[in-house]
């Protein structure tokens, strides 16, 4: 017996504004242990808990003001400011954050 494809869609729940959304649609941040800081995570994959985030400028500003990102990795050595930046630089039209900046 063939199962027919599966239409399942993964979805995450967005740090700022709490929405769910297709896990495509959505950026993942993970703390990096060895740069002892909040990273990007493209492919999804990194060990350890994510914090999902829509790349868009209220989503972004709305985990900033909640400080989300330091709550949901459970993690209270994550740096305001840095996570700021990364979430401004993620809301940014251009988007380009390069592996391992900031």
């Amino acid at each position: 017996m063939v199962r027919p494809p599966s239409s399942h869609v993964p979805e995450r729940t967005c740090v700022g504004c709490r929405g769910r959304s297709a896990k495509s649609g959505l950026v993942r941040l993970v703390w990096d242990r060895t740069a002892a800081c909040v990273a990007l995570d493209p492919n999804g994959t990194a060990p350890g808990r994510g914090a999902w985030v829509h790349p868009d400028p209220h989503c972004c500003d709305l985990a900033m003001r909640r400080r989300a990102v330091g709550r949901a990795l459970r993690n209270p050595h994550v740096d305001g400011d840095q996570v700021a930046t990364l979430l401004t630089t993620l809301a940014s039209p251009d988007r380009h954050v390069p592996p391992g900046s900031v």
